[in-house]
């Protein structure tokens, strides 16, 4: 039996109840925000980690609609969760608010005016959804015909200023009770503002937005905010002084986002897949979030979704295909220009270490590229990197951050190999294959260590490294066919490089070992000749008609590559 459907990609709290989809339970998220009493609440967490659909799910708890029946209704989408349970004072909050919810998230454009319009867009339809709650009620009617202009999108500028604080007052003549306000992705627009070159511009807008409805607003109850970076006050909420943000360091509010180690164990029994435990943590578990481990929940759904249907179904990078991942080709790209630095903490990170740096909870869109400290914050804010450790020195705080899990892994090295290949194709090869063809076993290792100090090495320095790193730089040979782990003689050759024409040409018989000690590179060399002689790869190539036949040992250790070699002909 299949079980309930999973939730891919359904962020409102109503259908996925209603539809009957598998519900992971963080109504208790509720409680907590009753009970703390923070005016407003600013939740920073990664993209896709469930923030939309928390949003929604206070909505549905909170919202008077006007409506006895509809409110109703609501009430019944939380019977037998855990809100529901606890009863009391935090039952009498259920369908008790008029509720403002407004997301940002589509404001993705490439100029101001686009992008603009797509907030006012948003900020119209909740207009509209209120439209039928506020009608003959609203006391003047100059605030009426405002409330109409913005509704119909032909609003002056300056009411979109202050339209969240307009509705609430609107919204207060018709019910008499103060709104809850909840805004998703608030930083989305701030994000595409700036990657597009109109960064000062957004913030002005939704500096005011949020000025006017978070701050000093009395038609305000309580207000939730979330977005994956939190924005200096200084830069968006200017003076708002009853703000209280959680970030993924802060202790409260830790497991209402992604899912937890219990909660990932439930879901796999419920469909029987408990065997897939191990694999489901290596891709998508990893993630910190104050004292709380927690899973990648976009991801999680995805591969349950696969894993269902075929229990052998390999784990995707599903995360890394929802976003353009620009933040990690930038880092790397900065490895052109880098003093070393930069690379020599990517290596560390790639082979499974941990980097510290001092965490500064209040970076910018516009100050990322301003020092390489704060580009390693925006990594380890937005999902890029975890906190293994944290410690205080003085007024800052240091965290040691090392890669989350395998997904996040592939991104850096799929975004590493691009990069790589692209200054591949930059190098001069020129004295690399002529100290190949005349011989020059130091010309080659010198040739080749002198490339790979340019590389950023990962999987501990594994074979399968080194194989790929060398097959690309001699694949950029237009005079040679370079083939990989060909069946030739006994065995397979590492790889083997041949002229097209056989009458006059060449080929070249390299194989590959790696050590663990500087000290045993010469050997490793000797093994791989021995090798190349023991399996007969030379016959193969001999019968096909090559006369001039080179075959190499190499040897690596780390960024050192030693060659020794022979002349088979």
């Amino acid at each position: 039996m299949r079980g309930k459907p999973l939730p891919v990609g359904v962020d409102d709290f109503e259908k996925l109840i209603a539809k009957g989809y598998y519900y992971v339970d963080k109504t208790w998220m509720i409680k907590e925000l009753l009970d703390k009493k923070a005016e407003v609440n600013l939740f920073t967490r990664p993209r896709r980690f469930g923030k939309t659909l928390n949003l929604s799910m206070l909505r549905y708890y909170f919202e008077d609609t006007g409506d006895i029946e509809k409110n109703q209704y609501y009430k019944q989408l939380f019977s037998g969760l855990a809100i529901e349970e606890v009863g009391g004072e935090y039952a009498k909050e259920m369908g008790r608010y008029p509720v403002i919810l407004v997301t940002l998230k589509s404001a993705k454009q490439r100029d101001y005016q686009d992008a603009l319009a797509c907030l006012i867009e948003a900020l119209a339809e909740e207009y509209s959804r209120h439209e039928g709650q506020v009608k003959g009620k609203i006391e003047n009617q100059a605030d009426w015909e405002k409330y109409m202009a913005i509704r119909e999108r032909r609003g002056e500028c300056a009411d979109y200023l202050t339209s969240l604080a307009f509705l609430s007052k609107c919204l207060f003549q018709s019910y008499k009770k103060k709104s809850v306000i909840l805004i998703d992705e608030y930083d989305v627009p701030l994000e595409n503002a700036y990657f597009s070159g109109f960064y000062d511009e957004m913030a002005s807008f939704i500096r005011t937005l949020f000025e006017s409805a978070l701050k000093s607003n009395p038609y305000l109850e309580f207000a939730v905010v979330t977005g994956c970076l939190r924005v200096s006050k200084e830069s968006i909420f200017t003076g708002l002084n009853n703000l209280r943000a959680y970030s993924i360091l802060n202790e409260n509010y830790c497991g209402y986002f992604g899912f937890t180690e219990q909660e990932i164990q439930a879901m796999l029994l419920y469909y029987g897949r408990e065997r897939n435990l191990n694999a489901v943590r290596e891709w998508y578990d990893g993630y910190q979030f104050g004292d709380v481990g927690v899973y990648n929940p976009w991801s999680i759904l995805n591969h349950m979704e696969d894993i269902i249907t075929n229990p052998d179904a390999f784990p995707e990078p599903y995360w890394s295909n929802t976003s353009s991942n620009k933040i990690v080709r930038d880092l790397v790209h900065r490895l052109d220009d880098d003093r070393g630095e930069v690379k020599g903490q990517l290596e560390i990170l790639m082979n499974g270490g941990a980097i510290e740096k001092a965490i500064h909870e209040g970076i910018t869109y516009d100050n990322i590229y301003e020092t390489e400290d704060n580009l390693w914050n925006f990594l380890f804010f937005t999902g890029y990197l975890k906190k293994v450790s944290a410690r205080k020195e003085g007024k800052e705080t240091y965290v040691a951050m090392s890669i989350p899990n395998n997904e996040v892994a592939y991104i850096y090295e799929h975004t590493i190999s691009v990069w790589f290949d692209k200054k591949q194709r930059s190098f001069d090869m020129s004295s690399l294959y002529l100290a190949i063809e005349e011989g020059d076993v130091g010309g080659i290792g010198e040739e080749v260590s002198r490339f790979l100090e340019e590389t950023i090495s990962y999987f501990d320095y594994g074979e399968s490294y080194y194989h790929g790193f060398l097959a690309g730089l001699l694949r950029q040979s237009k005079k040679y066919q370079v083939l990989s782990n060909r069946e030739v003689g006994l065995g397979r050759a590492d790889l083997i490089l041949k002229t097209p024409r056989i009458r006059g040409g060449r080929a070249v018989v390299l194989e590959l070992k790696v050590v663990k000690r500087f000290q045993d590179m010469e050997r490793g060399c000797v093994e791989a000749l021995r090798q190349i002689e023991e399996k007969k790869y030379r016959k193969e190539l001999m019968q096909e008609g090559y006369g001039d036949i080179l075959a190499y040992g190499v040897c690596f250790y780390r960024k050192e590559c030693l060659v020794k070699g022979n002349l088979l002909n």
